[in-house]
């Protein structure tokens, strides 16, 4: 029943809602009955003017009416499949059963393609649909063939109930009429969904395009992380390596170190006790004269074992040390920051530009120049060659990227001369990094107080971070200066790497 009912949706004609009756094809491929599209361009008389209903298409002149000979045949089976599923067969046709296309009111009987030929064409004989109950089209109280429509009980009369006073002072009108007039309001509210759907349409593509963004951004975070993850191991199993080998090191020279003081101290025991079976011979002697004829020995000769160097050990401290700082250079590393939001547009406060700071680009570039430029004073602007930008912020987190000349003296918060370093409050530290490019990255998190440096290598390395707390609004700034050789700088943000 389902695919029955959208085969017939698929098989109605979009202007008089019906199934197709003789349909026709225009060049944009959308099909209408004959009879519905004829009159839409008769509507449409004036040159350059004709238009099809549904997608709206131009024709410079009056199309030409293809008949579709294949929906013909669809609608032709489509109506036997669903006459003979109904079981209203041709009244006349009494050999064998043959669907039926149409009914006659006048006539109560149901008509096959030929005994519908030879049917009177009277207004009287009313044709429709093929039904197996004519009761639904005979009024209930006259028996009589339902023809008028009242409008203001919108019920259905007969021609008796239309004079026998009951339906007296109403607007009447015949059932051909009212119907002409319920399409064309049907029409209109047709004509009104049409843009709707078309918007809906137009919604679910627009998703549609979102969800893949989704999937493909997913699929290649996705893959970062893997890769990330992949490089972490090799790093961490890297640092295990060389942890493992800088322990065994110092394991090798402390073995080293005790083995050297043991054969010192087994030398030492031998001269000890040699000494002593040299005593224990003199302290056998029976002739005291003998005994005391020995030069006297003691201690002498022999070295305490506390002279010795303290045997090496591990230095712990060292190891540790090691791990620590590798451990947080690795976690501190730009290439594992993964951001999950959209870089911020950034455009520059012309209002806010010192005399000898030339902006162009959209308000994306900016440049230092000898000349100062004439400008109309405003409470914001710098006196000194520096600019803000126009948007703020004071809560989130932000990014902008910015590409910046080889020469001249800038500063987006990291300054170059002849190396770079950082500043804030007039504090300079110098980036213990060799710079490798000229393009950077500022990502600002207002709720964690921090404004970080990147350089937008391969992989994107972490510079410096600054740490504070913020209360105000912050915007983007950027200075700019000649260098000690006169040479000018510029600065570009960075739209789209």
């Amino acid at each position: 029943m389902a695919a029955s009912a959208d085969l017939s949706e698929e098989l109605n004609c979009s202007i008089c809602l019906q199934i197709y009756s003789d349909p026709v094809s225009l060049r944009c491929g959308h099909n209408f009955c004959r009879i519905c599209i004829e009159k839409v361009f008769n509507s449409q008389n004036q040159p350059k003017d004709y238009k099809c209903p549904d997608c709206r298409q131009v024709f410079c002149e009056r199309p030409e009416l293809q008949r579709n000979i294949t929906v013909c045949n669809i609608v032709e089976r489509f109506q036997c499949a669903k006459l003979q599923d109904a079981g209203i067969f041709c009244t006349y046709c009494v050999h064998f059963p043959v669907p039926a296309v149409k009914s006659c009111i006048m006539c109560e009987a149901a008509l096959c393609n030929m005994h519908l030929k030879v049917h009177s064409k009277t207004p009287e004989h009313v044709l429709t649909e093929p039904t197996a109950s004519m009761e639904n089209r005979r009024c209930l109280i006259h028996r009589k063939i339902l023809e008028y429509y009242c409008t203001e009980d919108a019920t259905c009369i007969c021609v008796s109930c239309r004079l026998d006073g009951q339906h007296g002072g109403h607007h009447i009108q015949t059932l051909l009429e009212a119907g002409e007039k319920k399409k064309n309001e049907l029409r209109s509210i047709l004509q009104e969904l049409k843009p709707r759907k078309e918007d809906i349409e137009k919604e679910v593509q627009r998703l549609h395009r979102h969800r893949r963004k989704v999937e493909e951004k997913s699929a290649k975070m996705k893959e970062k992380v893997c890769a990330l993850f992949r490089d972490l191991r090799r790093r961490l199993s890297d640092l295990e390596s060389r942890l493992q080998s800088d322990v065994s090191g110092q394991e090798e020279q402390a073995s080293l170190a005790v083995s050297g003081l043991i054969q010192r101290l087994e030398l030492k025991k031998d001269e000890v006790s040699r000494r002593m079976s040299y005593l224990e011979e003199l302290c056998s002697m029976a002739d005291p004269m003998a005994v005391l004829q020995e030069p006297p020995l003691g201690k002498h000769g022999c070295s305490d074992i506390k002279e010795e160097q303290e045997p090496g050990d591990l230095d712990v401290a060292v190891i540790s040390g090691t791990l620590q700082t590798e451990l947080s250079h690795i976690l501190t590393d730009g290439k594992y920051v993964i951001h999950d939001l959209e870089a911020s547009d950034i455009s520059l406060d012309v209002n806010t530009a010192g005399s000898n700071i030339k902006i162009a680009g959209n308000l994306k570039i900016l440049s230092w120049t000898h000349n100062q430029l004439s400008q109309t004073p405003t409470p914001q602007r710098f006196q000194y060659s520096q600019v803000l930008s126009v948007q703020s912020f004071s809560a989130g987190r932000h990014y902008w990227d910015v590409e910046c000349s080889k020469w001249g003296d800038w500063r987006i918060g990291v300054s170059c001369n002849e190396e770079f370093s950082v500043r804030h409050n007039n504090k300079d530290d110098l980036v213990p990094h060799r710079i490798g490019v000229l393009r950077f990255r500022v990502l600002l998190d207002y709720e964690a107080g921090q404004v970080s440096f990147y350089e937008l290598c391969d992989p994107m390395r972490l510079l410096y971070t600054f740490t504070a707390s913020f209360s105000e609004p912050l915007h983007a700034a950027y200075y700019l200066w000649e260098d000690l050789y006169g040479r000018k700088s510029c600065l570009k943000i960075i739209t789209e790497l």
